[in-house]
């Protein structure tokens, strides 16, 4: 019952934030949509050092000097990973007229939403390894500091859902599909979660590159896309103000729940 409340955890996130929607009206203010970016970055960040890279390379302690070598390995497969799926999936980033990936026909709203989905393709893995190491009994990972990476991660989730419902509205959606689109968007994340922890008997040899190669994939949508977005426009400093207070409150987290 705790993993099934684990995974669905950033799922509600995503939900709750998708449903604002329902609640705001107009477009959303440029600069809180920076802010927002700015705050999910930072929340990723800190989950992928605390969460994941530090408890990875604990993991390999006992291979001496070589330790790092499949943390590093896993940290560029996950980066590698991300920058295959930013090409062969068509996406549309917020605040951009540019599609990137292969040319599509598909509507305008669809590919935002697919934007946003590969965001949570990696959070979705980086939870459901975590649990898959606790369910296993590796010493590194407890229940607690599960919870914690569940936890960030929904609390990033939530100006996420916002982020992607609310600018559909001005696409011409309406405010019941754009809360549709934003859950959709963020189903694989439990899915992701759920198809990881089948594999757990699997997974545990290759933990510490998994953690690592989650931690790649995260901080590869940190550095491609929510950085330069929160960035953009004058008095884009709240992006980085926000970053640092979600970096504090993942770290928080972190350390006094795991």
């Amino acid at each position: 019952m705790m993993i099934w409340m684990g995974i669905l955890i950033p799922f509600l996130g995503t939900s709750l934030g998708a449903a604002c929607v329902f609640f705001m009206k107009g477009q959303m203010n440029r600069s809180l949509q920076r802010a927002l970016m700015g705050f999910a970055a930072g929340v990723m960040v800190a989950a992928s050092f605390w969460s994941l890279l530090i408890p990875a390379l604990e993991n390999t302690e006992h291979m001496g000097i070589f330790a790092f070598a499949p943390v590093a390995l896993g940290f560029l497969a996950g980066m590698a990973f991300l920058l295959l799926l930013d090409h062969v999936i068509p996406h549309l980033h917020l605040g951009s007229d540019q599609a990137e990936g292969p040319k599509s026909r598909l509507q305008r709203a669809t590919m935002l939403v697919l934007a946003v989905t590969l965001h949570n393709i990696p959070e979705g893995m980086a939870v459901g390894v975590v649990y898959a190491g606790w369910m296993t009994g590796e010493k590194q990972v407890t229940a607690a500091g599960a919870l914690a990476l569940a936890l960030g991660i929904a609390i990033q989730n939530f100006p996420e859902g916002a982020i992607i419902s609310m600018p559909l509205t001005s696409e011409g959606v309406s405010k019941k599909r754009a809360f549709g689109y934003g859950v959709l968007s963020g189903v694989v994340e439990p899915v992701g979660a759920f198809l990881t922890i089948l594999g757990a008997s699997l997974i545990v040899p290759a933990l510490p590159f998994l953690l690592s190669f989650a931690a790649g994939a995260m901080i590869y949508v940190v550095v491609e896309e929510l950085i330069p977005e929160m960035s953009e426009g004058e008095h884009s400093n709240i992006g980085t103000i926000l970053f640092a207070l979600g970096f504090v409150l993942m770290m928080i987290l972190d350390v006094t729940l795991g």
